[in-house]
């Protein structure tokens, strides 16, 4: 098992900044990558930005060189970080933590991004 918990979200004006973090503790050795989905109301679930165990990162061509997604590991801890640059109303969605095991995808409840002025 894995637990995450996620902080960071709030309400920005376009053009802003935010960065999230996402804390996973527990059976960390089992985890895989880890990253970020949000979803936007009446839409489906999109991938954002992940980062695997080895260091490699991906990004949805929506936020590719906007965001930058990073990793911190402590001692019973991983921690992925999501810098969130130069943000756009449409970015505006519910951010949602989750980590690649052997046995699936682990997610967390999300954390609210708006961005409005």
């Amino acid at each position: 098992q894995v637990q995450l918990v996620e902080s960071g979200g709030g309400l920005v004006q376009p053009g802003g900044s935010l960065r999230l973090s996402c804390a996973a503790s527990g059976r960390i050795f089992s985890i895989n990558a880890m990253g970020w989905y949000r979803q936007a109301p009446g839409k489906q679930r999109e991938f954002v930005a992940e980062i695997t165990s080895g260091g490699g990162i991906d990004y949805s061509d929506s936020v590719k060189g906007r965001f930058t997604i990073s990793r911190d590991s402590a001692k019973n801890t991983v921690t992925v970080y999501l810098q969130m640059n130069s943000l756009k109303p449409e970015d505006t969605a519910v951010y949602i933590c989750n980590v690649l095991l052997v046995s699936g995808r682990s997610w967390g409840q999300g954390t609210q991004v708006t961005v409005s002025s």
